[in-house]
């Protein structure tokens, strides 16, 4: 809980550092390198860092939870933390790191604010910061606990590496020592840390795309200027190792017995895929409603795998082309036109305007926000606004 000593400083300071906090991060991260290079060794994305998506997730993030704290006093924003702290895990970021971060922060902070920050604004903020830090701090080590073992990196080898569909390719893999495996649930996501030409390693997160489990199979769709998706794509072979963290990832298929809606577009269909997968192993009798998106039907990823797990349960599925080919939609996916069942629980994962327009229209078909569970690939801007 925000101190009353500080909320009314945090409440009267939030306009004009939500407004500047784009630049502190900017600015931040530039201290963060030049200080600890090492860092962008098998930690933070220099992709993500040129295209400004990290900075801009930490700045949302940052600016999200004071705005909690103010206008919601006495509670933390459970949903941002944990989809922050899961991400955090699956890059094994340590408790000590958290120093590191607060003392390059709050220089960016105080030299960009140089004209009006007082010491009793830097105190105000540095509570929001440790209140940030200490919640995600508790929550990793519970998600370190969790795991079958206590190493970031275990080393797994690739059985098989299969065409899906347009650019992209299927990997399959089995544990290549006897490090105890932890079971994925479905939804859930690996890291994979790849070594590039330049000597310098690259960690992307990619979702299980098939069973969850003990198993590990992950589709990746080849991204143009894409360093880990191009190395992985292009060097890696059946038979080669790859290190990979623990299962990590809060979107996932939730208990119960009611409808669920899979709605996916492009590449997301991999997060989708894993909880129809789920669903068919377990000959569920859920009403189950599939929807999916994508260029051609030559670019579906998983379609094979997709249609087969739908027929499995009589489950719908729907489908729009840009390109129409004969039995599904032309266009894009809406959902104005679909029925969609009573009390569903929606489940999505694509582009990022994708995933908007069809949260907006769920919501206003009546799907509780609540009940609308969604995935983002890379730094989560969309959580962050």
């Amino acid at each position: 809980m925000l101190s009353k000593k500080s909320r009314p400083v945090i409440e009267a300071t939030l306009p004009l550092v939500g407004s500047r906090i784009g630049e502190i991060t900017a600015d931040f991260y530039k201290r963060l390198f030049a200080a600890h290079p090492e860092l962008l060794d098998g930690l933070f994305s220099r992709s993500n860092q040129r295209s400004g998506e990290q900075q801009r997730a930490l700045a949302g993030s940052i600016a999200a939870f004071a705005t909690h704290l103010v206008n919601n006093p006495g509670t933390l924003p459970e949903a941002v933390l944990s989809r922050i702290a899961h991400k955090h895990a699956s890059l094994g970021i340590k408790e000590e790191q958290y120093g590191v971060v607060y003392e390059h922060l709050f220089a960016a902070i105080g030299a960009d604010l140089a004209d009006v920050i007082t010491p009793e604004i830097a105190e105000a903020w540095t509570e929001v910061y440790w209140l940030m830090a200490d919640a995600l701090i508790k929550i990793e080590k519970g998600l370190y606990a969790a795991q079958a073992n206590d190493r970031m990196w275990t080393p797994w080898r690739v059985t098989a590496k299969s065409p899906a569909g347009a650019d992209a390719l299927t990997f399959t893999l089995e544990p290549a020592d006897d490090t105890p495996v932890t079971a994925a649930r479905p939804g859930q996501y690996i890291s994979v840390k790849v070594q590039l030409p330049d000597g310098l390693h690259q960690v992307r997160q990619y979702s299980l795309s098939a069973d969850a489990g003990t198993s590990r199979t992950f589709t990746t769709k080849l991204n143009d200027g894409g360093e880990v998706s191009t190395a992985l794509h292009n060097g890696v072979k059946p038979g080669d190792v790859l290190e990979i963290s623990n299962p990590y990832g809060e979107i996932t298929l939730r208990d119960g017995d009611g409808p669920v809606i899979l709605a996916s577009a492009g590449i997301g269909c991999t997060p989708t895929a894993s909880i129809l997968r789920s669903l068919a192993a377990a000959g569920t009798n859920r009403d189950v409603l599939v929807l999916h998106a994508e260029r051609s039907m030559d670019s579906w990823a998983l379609s094979g795998q997709m249609t087969a797990d739908a027929a499995k349960i009589d489950a719908e599925l729907q489908l729009w082309l840009e390109q129409p080919q004969h039995g599904a939609k032309p266009g894009l996916m809406s959902l104005r036109d679909v029925e969609l069942p009573a009390d569903a629980s929606l489940y999505l994962c694509g582009p990022l305007p994708f995933m908007k327009k069809i949260r907006d229209e769920a919501v206003d078909a009546g799907i509780p926000a609540t009940r609308i569970h969604y995935e983002v690939f890379g730094p989560d801007v969309w959580l962050a606004n």
